[in-house]
């Protein structure tokens, strides 16, 4: 197990962090950065401090090692970056106090290293780094100083089996879409990560909208329009999906239920009441509102999934 500090920088608002890190290879003039380059080094089970605005915020724990994938959806940040990239699936846990390592900086600073340091030695973090390695005694320190139960957090966020071509995401990258054969980019649909597509979810959607649930390992990032019939950029497009409960993901697949942008919930006459008394599914609940960028594949399901 190895440690690793990353600086989440404004790629997305921050919450929690939204389960993975993702660099481009490569700088813009095609040269080598370190920091780039470490995402090829972690492995399943190293520990992640996510660390923004001067503060370590979270906990982290790396689910499997680095693939390529296509950017996710940053929105207005990463504009300049390369559409391919490595991603790195890292499931996190928020600090109840977040840690501001400047206050510990007498601590800390005799265990930065001398080159590649996420931190200043005033302790202010440095402009231009994104993931890098610190050493096992650093790492041991900011969970004593964060007062984390890293045990704890290692059992909730242990990586769950996967199957050995869990993350086969090798394709060529367009300047905006996806190209070349989109079956062999499979957005795996197993017991863990649905790779980029899932990572664009996570960056709208945070819960099961009807069971409430928040946990990633419960939860399925389920397409609104199908993957056989979105185009390359439906396919990955975070609007175009939604984090449901595995029994809820059945219910919405099948047709058997829908949702207004308003949040209303729609019940298909052909699913039946006992069936949403024993999963304890309101029929009349109101999920809360969807965003503008939700409705036109809400709309493709009411119209051609759902079967009222």
């Amino acid at each position: 197990m190895r440690y690793w500090w990353v600086n989440q920088g404004k790629t997305y608002n921050y919450e929690v962090p939204g389960g993975f890190l993702w660099s481009p290879k490569t700088r813009a003039d095609g040269g080598r950065n370190h920091f780039y380059e470490s995402m090829k080094s972690v492995s399943s089970g190293d520990v992640v401090f996510s660390y923004f605005e001067t503060f370590i915020r979270a906990i982290g724990i790396v689910q499997s090692a680095a693939v390529t994938a296509p950017k996710p959806n940053f929105r207005r940040a990463g504009s300049n970056w390369s559409n391919e990239g490595w991603y790195v699936e890292v499931e996190f846990v928020e600090l109840m106090n977040p840690l501001k390592p400047k206050e510990f900086i007498d601590q800390i600073r005799p265990l930065l290293a001398d080159k590649y340091a996420p931190l200043q030695s005033n302790g202010v973090g440095k402009q231009g780094t994104y993931l890098t390695e610190i050493s096992r005694e650093l790492g041991e320190l900011l969970v004593l100083l964060a007062e984390a139960d890293l045990h704890s957090i290692q059992s909730d966020l242990s990586p769950l089996p996967q199957d050995e071509n869990e993350f086969e995401l090798e394709t060529d990258i367009g300047a905006r879409t996806l190209e070349g054969d989109l079956e062999k980019l499979q957005l795996t649909k197993s017991r863990r990560g649905q790779g980029v597509f899932k990572a664009n979810v996570r960056l709208v959607e945070k819960r099961c909208r009807i069971t409430g649930v928040t946990s990633i390992r419960h939860l399925r990032a389920s397409h609104i329009k199908p993957w056989s019939v979105s185009n390359n950029e439906e396919k990955l497009d975070g609007h175009n999906g939604l984090l449901l409960s595995p029994h809820v993901d059945h219910l919405f697949n099948d047709g058997l239920i829908s949702f207004r942008q308003s949040g209303a919930l729609l019940v298909s006459r052909n699913l039946n009441p006992i069936v949403l008394d024993q999963w304890s599914i309101d029929p009349h609940q109101n999920v809360g509102q969807f965003i503008n960028g939700q409705e036109q594949y809400l709309e493709y399901h009411r119209d051609v999934i759902f079967n009222p």
